[in-house]
């Protein structure tokens, strides 16, 4: 449609006319007319002024959509107050005001004057402008309003008043006709006479003020005159015939001098006429969810109902939500169809239920201090990623029981991937659909992995810490996250602290001296703060250098001690003998922050990319130990091989080229061009290729100096196979299997160093 969107523009005069006429009805899910008095003052004195005001968002009207939208005439339309329906019995409805309410109502009660009080007043208020102080340029004080009182009330009945003390009554503007000319005319003739009587008693100074007023009559009418013809107020028009849908991709990005509205008044209002009260049920859920302080949960609520149904959850999906609307789809063949996704209300209430108890289950175990660490709503990366975040729970609690492990791990390593590349910073609705159905697809099939996890994996590193300084961006609250799900202890007690006390302090004080010598990094940055009690920091650490309280606590307990719960910090070894330094200068605080960032990196890949935060400490230093003995696998086929892809086994060689290319087409990042060599193949061989590169006929007689017995071997193979499986997969490892597998650990650890 060529002129679903048409922009244009209105004369002063005319907008006014189309307000007495009640050519504009307001939408339920319009707020009501909130503007405060002075609100309106500064809207005429902008007018009058020539400023722009902002455009209007009109959608030309039609009986169907006053309707579905429960249109309410503007408040104080023909001396009407409170909410009256757009077909009440007067005016001409010809417009749904979608932007611009508080403008249009503003413009309303100052120029055509109802008589009714403004919202939660008890009296009138009266709207006029100082002609004399207008004319010398005093903005500020020319206009003005007051409250009807017996004075006011008798200055608007007598002109001749008004004209004396320069009093121009706003009203006038819209009382049409010829009313505001003769106001002129009367105001400069008014002044004239004064001229004359103080000529006839030959009062030159009274005459000369006059004259100047007779003058300044003139010259305001002609300013009233351009202003009410040839002032323009934009506006966009909307073809009456533009699908509800459309309306609220439109409606959504509104954002103009009224008062910011969102979908969810649009679906509550489209709600009403089916008998659904969506605000109330809203205001009954609202206390489940207050953790995260959001205005817009309302809406998340929606948009979760919208992506577990749908999978999308922009704006125009949203109103598919109504009960027994249609949505028109393309089948497999490529045919229309159309579907209801909700056929009625009781649906629509059971899918709402549903997606409130998702959010609220998916904020507990954002909010979990051993899950993902965010112990109060300024420590969440991101408000905008609960909706896809919390279907994504919800479907995996759909799963079978043994498959919800590993569909939790996968939802945990998407939700770290897009903490740490900034994912939801931009748009986010587009964002969480694909992220909802690429997650799917990779629970469904572990080969199907989003783009986004080998983007992760392999730029993490790029990530300079240095400059995260601002609590509340995602990278920021990532790294407090993680440090909280770490388990940093206290400094004094050694404890883990109660969340609900921890705060991020400095370790290097924002106080010390050298800070403002500081030029490559702040002495803000994150690699610099860590959770502290309040009492720690304020009691024990107060404005020190950690050289002056480090010594005290050493002290105290012993070297060993303070390292290990510096540990639980990220802070290592080598930066507590940094931060031991005396003097401690700013080389110093950078080789410190440095250090930090470094040992902050493996804790992100040891953690979140090798997926061992969820394992209990021993766990995670049991799949450290695996990990190792692959590596140094490698390393030996490597140099027995000569680095030279042709010797290793025909059918290894295909399966790891196969790999290679299936990586290639998730990651434009990766060229293939770069894994030409053995050592770069190998990096995408698990464990049994590696077993098969070393035991297979072409290969084993170059290796068994080295393992001496193949069948003892495969046995260590199969040991080491099991340990890992059951640490990756089911989280939990048994007696038996570990034993085994550390004792295979111990054995190829022997073996590789000969």
């Amino acid at each position: 449609m060529k002129d679903a969107q048409k922009p244009d523009h209105v004369s002063l005069n005319t907008l006014i006319n189309h307000l007495k006429e009640g050519r504009f009805v307001i939408p339920d899910f319009q707020r009501e007319f909130e503007w405060q008095p002075w609100d309106i003052r500064d809207l005429m004195r902008s007018i009058f002024l020539d400023y722009y005001i902002g455009s209007l968002l009109l959608w030309k009207g039609k009986k169907e959509n006053f309707d579905a939208l429960s249109c309410e005439i503007l408040y104080g339309f023909n001396d009407t107050q409170g909410p009256f329906p757009w077909d009440y019995g007067h005016g001409d409805p010809g417009y749904i005001v979608l932007d611009g309410q508080q403008r249009l109502t503003a413009l309303y009660y100052a120029f055509v004057a109802p008589k009714v009080p403004l919202p939660d007043r008890v009296n009138r208020a009266v709207y006029f402008l100082h002609v004399d102080k207008f004319m010398n340029e005093q903005y500020d004080e020319a206009f003005q309003y007051e409250w009807l009182s017996r004075r006011i009330r008798k200055i608007l009945e007598d002109r001749d008043l008004q004209y004396a003390e320069h009093i121009f009554p706003l009203s006038v503007v819209g009382s049409g006709g010829w009313d505001l000319g003769n106001w002129v005319q009367g105001y400069e003739r008014f002044w004239k006479n004064r001229v004359a009587e103080a000529e006839d008693r030959g009062d030159h100074a009274t005459s000369e003020r006059a004259a100047l007023h007779a003058q300044n009559a003139s010259a305001f009418g002609s300013h009233l005159k351009g202003i009410t013809e040839q002032y323009q107020i934009a506006y966009i028009e909307l073809d009456r015939d533009l699908a509800v849908d459309k309306v609220c991709d439109i409606f959504t990005q509104i954002n103009s001098r009224g008062i910011r509205l969102d979908v969810f008044d649009l679906i509550n209002a489209l709600l009403k006429p089916k008998g659904l009260q969506l605000k109330h049920m809203w205001r009954e859920a609202a206390s489940r969810l207050t953790f995260v302080e959001t205005g817009k949960m309302n809406v998340y609520a929606l948009q979760v109902m919208s992506i577990l149904r749908q999978s999308y959850c922009s704006p125009k999906y949203l109103y598919y939500l109504l009960p027994g609307q249609e949505r028109q789809v393309r089948t497999p063949a490529g045919e229309l169809k159309k579907e209801i996704l909700i056929p009625d209300v009781t649906d629509f209430k059971k899918r709402w239920d549903h997606a409130i108890s998702a959010l609220e289950r998916g904020i507990n175990l954002l909010k979990h201090p051993h899950e993902f660490g965010v112990i109060s709503s300024q420590y969440l990366p991101y408000v905008s990623i609960l909706p896809v975040f919390s279907a994504l729970q919800a479907e995996c609690n759909l799963l079978p029981e043994n498959q919800k492990l590993d569909a939790q791990r996968k939802i945990r390593h998407w939700y770290w991937a897009s903490v740490f590349t900034n994912r939801y910073s931009g748009s986010v609705e587009s964002t969480s659909a694909r992220d909802f159905i690429d997650v799917k697809a990779w629970i469904n099939d572990s080969n199907a992995a989003p783009a986004l996890i080998q983007e992760f994996e392999s730029r993490f590193r790029d990530l300079d810490l240095r400059k995260e300084t601002k609590k509340g961006t995602s990278v920021y609250n990532g790294v407090f996250n993680l440090l909280v799900i770490q388990g940093a202890r206290d400094w004094i007690t050694g404890n883990v602290p109660q969340h609900g006390d921890l705060d991020d302090h400095h370790i290097v004080p924002a106080s010390w001296k050298g800070a403002k010598d500081l030029t490559e990094t702040s002495i803000h940055t994150i690699l610099n703060r860590t959770p502290l009690t309040a009492n720690t920091n304020r009691n024990f650490i107060g404005d020190r250098l950690p050289n002056q309280y480090l010594p005290e606590l050493i002290a105290s307990s012993s070297a060993n001690q303070v390292q290990d719960i510096l540990a639980s910090h990220f802070i290592s070894s080598k930066a507590l003998d940094i931060l031991l330094r005396d003097p401690f200068e700013p080389d110093d605080y950078i080789e410190f922050i440095v250090e930090r960032q470094h040992t902050i990196f493996e804790a992100i890949e040891s953690l979140l990319i090798k997926e061992r935060l969820d394992l209990s400490a021993p766990l995670r230093e049991l799949d450290k130990n695996v990990e190792e003995t692959e590596l140094g696998l490698r390393r030996i086929i490597v140099k027995t091989l000569a680095n030279d892809t042709d010797r290793l086994p025909p059918h290894i060689a295909r399966k790891l080229d196969e790999s290679i290319q299936k990586a290639a087409k998730k990651n434009a990042a990766i060229d293939v061009e770069n894994f030409h060599d053995l050592d770069a193949k190998l990096e995408f061989a698990d464990l049994r290729e590696l077993q098969e590169a070393i035991t297979s006929k072409a290969t084993w007689e170059r290796f068994e100096s080295r393992f001496a017995n193949k069948e003892t071997l495969n046995t260590k193979f199969d040991q080491l196979a099991e340990l890992r499986n059951s640490i990756r997969h089911s989280r939990r490892v048994d007696k038996i299997t570990r034993m085994e597998g550390e004792a295979a650990v111990l054995w190829f650890r022997e073996v590789l160093n000969k």
